[in-house]
């Protein structure tokens, strides 16, 4: 049995696991304080710190793993894979080539780790797979196409999980993946390829931390209106949108036991979030023509059964809903990695 040690770092946390093969032996979440990460401007100026705690769990773990993988971030627009960390890889990822993200140090963070392990690190299935059919890149003006941004791990993990189920080819396989996690990515999910899907940044439902797709015109307006720097709008879109914003708590937990105390507008707020999923949810199966294996809820907040049954309600006549609560995107990393070393899978090349 080949040893994986996965890593997952996000905005207040990273995520650590060991494998043995497929399956896995131990896992840790290592919080990182808000109080300390305020030290730190930018996510690169995270990286030392955050690498020196991920050490000192491996240390006490006294493992010696084959291969390292880690969550991709948003670099060049890729074809689902696994590809090898490289040069070019760790350019693109401190360039933030298309945004700053906490995902963006995975690939360094594994490589620098894969240096001392003498073994090789690999990320698979980034945030920037794209997999768009051509009719999807259009935005409505030539300035700006539509970006290929999305939960794409859990999303191609959770295809492959329903078809084999189902008893249905991957190839021809035609499903609508719902991410709904502290952003929300719904995906049209044709052959095992993510053909269309919001921008998980700034585009489609609200979500915990993010407003989602937003009125233009009003937006334009705030953003000239001399109140908030360019940054501050930013955060306001991600990072301080969606339930923060409107409830001042990010937690589906502590929302829910608010409506559970008889709060009217926490329901309603919350509820208006099950609606957008929904509607977007909608608008994806037409991009399938209506022909639809499964509809499936997974990501963190798809273990809500408040939230899904909103969902499941305005949702069902398009086809049989599944309901896969959890990220899985450790173990579909593993799983990933362990493919490439028994040698079922090719690795990428990122170019």
């Amino acid at each position: 049995m080949h040893v994986v040690l996965v890593l997952n770092p996000g905005s207040t946390s990273t995520k650590l696991a060991v494998y043995n093969g497929t399956k896995q032996t131990a896992a840790d979440t290592i919080t990182h304080p808000s109080e300390t990460l305020k030290k730190y401007k930018h996510i690169w100026d995270q990286f030392d710190f955050r690498l020196e705690e991920i050490r000192a769990w491996i240390r006490e773990q006294s493992i010696q793993p084959d291969a390292i993988a880690a969550m991709g971030g948003l670099l060049k627009p890729v074809t689902g894979g696994i590809y090898k960390v490289n040069q070019t890889m760790l350019n693109d990822a401190r360039s933030n080539y298309q945004g700053e993200h906490p995902s963006n140090l995975g690939c360094a963070l594994s490589h620098e780790l894969a240096i001392e392990f003498r073994c090789d690190a690999y990320i698979v299935d980034p945030v920037s797979v794209d997999e768009f059919e051509p009719l999807a890149r259009y935005s409505g003006h030539p300035h700006i196409e539509r970006r290929t941004l999305s939960h794409a791990l859990n999303i191609h993990a959770t295809a492959r999980r329903i078809a084999d189920e189902l008893n249905i080819p991957l190839d021809t396989s035609s499903f609508i993946i719902a991410h709904l996690g502290g952003g929300i990515s719904i995906a049209p999910v044709k052959g095992g390829k993510i053909i269309d899907v919001n921008d998980a940044s700034s585009d489609g439902p609200f979500s915990p931390n993010r407003t989602g797709g937003l009125p233009l015109q009003p937006f334009i307006s705030l953003c000239y209106s001399g109140k908030y720097t360019d940054h501050e709008i930013r955060t306001m879109v991600m990072g301080k949108g969606g339930l923060i914003a409107y409830l001042d708590t990010a937690s589906a937990e502590e929302i829910e036991k608010r409506i559970a105390e008889g709060d009217t507008k926490a329901k309603e707020i919350y509820e208006a979030m099950a609606y957008q999923i929904a509607k977007e949810i909608g608008a994806m199966a037409t991009v399938l023509h209506g022909k639809v294996h499964a509809v499936v809820l997974t990501g963190g907040l798809a273990a809500s059964k408040m939230l899904t049954g909103w969902i499941t309600e305005r949702i069902k006549f398009i086809a049989d809903v599944k309901i896969y609560p959890g990220e899985n995107e450790m173990d579909a990393l593993a799983s990933a990695v362990t493919r490439v070393l028994n040698g079922t899978e090719t690795v990428k090349e990122y170019m």
